[in-house]
């Protein structure tokens, strides 16, 4: 374990006609409130030794603890043939305060194969398994505390597998709704898919899974507005698991409206809510004022609950996703950086609302 020292950035705050500030973009005077009288943006850790800040990003304000999925790390265990010779490591940070920690890897009784996006859930979290070879892709619950016990919450539907899931968030009704792409086979460590990529809701009350939405090239990242009346989610088609990039194809945000009808969910009304100019929007959050928050290219791009663009959080290198804390504070993962933003004290995530 070892403590870390940030270093901070203070941004000047100026017009969208003025020369572009670092590192916080106005294009909307509603962006100032966001921020609040004294943003800042700090950076936490920097770890040349392998991209430890990718995904998940999982608060638990109980113990003080943000967990982060790493990006993919070299393996050369035996145990790592089927994910063809790679990895994801799990890291656990324990705050004392915004810039006092500890960090370690979390080492659970059993291996969670390749673990991605993550969110909380009842007294821990759940993590997106995208597999490998040879086991199965799903959910998994993993326990907060030591020692992290695992439990298989969902592993097929109705007996097919899944692709490899990317993301995941929580409906107030228990439900839990995730993404499936096809990048655990673009990137050699999952069979051939046997499914279509789609957008499931999972009900673990009754063991109910059900398809929510396809017609997608990659979905990835889902949330849903603070009254639940919208759901977002992203599609990163711009880059493929293989690493290629084509400008043409998708990398949007589309909305979609929740209805209910015999006690149970389905999406409608599917529009695009955003288009992102730099990179493609992976990890995907809204605040309890309903704006939307995106990891891209450049930072985290926020829009209005319209879709209106109303600033960015510039970050060098870009940020594939992040993780709302206490009182207007944010971690951005960056590969081989974590940073903290510092936002007004009233912007808190919709997930938590702390």
């Amino acid at each position: 374990m070892a403590a870390g020292e940030p270093t901070e950035e203070s941004p000047t705050i100026l017009s969208p006609s003025s020369p572009q500030p670092r590192p916080f973009l106005i294009y909307h005077d509603s962006f100032l409130n966001l921020l609040g009288p004294s943003p800042t943006l700090s950076l936490l850790i920097s770890d040349p030794r392998a991209p430890y800040f990718h995904e998940a990003g999982v608060f638990h304000p109980q113990t003080n603890t943000l967990f982060i999925t790493s990006n993919q790390i070299p393996d050369p265990s035996p145990d790592a043939v089927t994910t063809q010779n790679k990895t994801i490591v799990i890291t656990k940070i324990e705050f004392f305060s915004p810039t006092d920690f500890t960090r370690d890897k979390v080492r659970c009784p059993e291996r969670n194969y390749m673990a991605n996006g993550g969110t909380n859930y009842r007294d821990g979290l759940i993590l997106c398994a995208q597999g490998s070879l040879r086991e199965p892709s799903g959910l998994i619950y993993m326990e907060a505390k030591r020692p992290h016990k695992t439990t298989t919450l969902l592993n097929n539907y109705h007996g097919r597998p899944f692709n490899s899931p990317n993301d995941v968030v929580v409906h107030s009704d228990g439900s839990v709704w995730f993404t499936d792409p096809i990048y655990g086979y673009e990137q050699g460590f999952r069979p051939k898919p046997q499914l279509p990529q789609h957008v499931y809701r999972f009900d673990p009350s009754t063991g109910d899974i059900r398809v929510m939405a396809d017609g997608f090239g990659r979905p990835n990242g889902i949330c849903f507005a603070p009254d639940e009346e919208t759901c977002y989610i992203t599609d990163t088609d711009l880059i493929h698991g293989d690493g290629t990039v084509v400008p043409s194809r998708p990398a949007t945000i589309y909305a979609y409206s929740v209805l209910w009808t015999s006690d149970q969910p389905y999406l409608t009304n599917r529009r695009v809510f955003a288009y992102v100019d730099t990179g493609a929007p992976d990890g995907i959050k809204c605040d309890v004022y309903g704006n939307v928050y995106a990891g891209c290219g450049d930072g985290i791009n926020v829009w209005s609950s319209g879709g209106m663009l109303v600033g960015k959080i510039l970050i060098e290198g870009g940020c594939a996703n992040f993780c709302f804390g206490r009182n207007g504070e944010m971690w951005c993962f960056g590969e081989h950086k974590l940073w903290r933003v510092k936002l007004g004290d009233e912007t808190r995530g919709a997930l938590l609302g702390v």
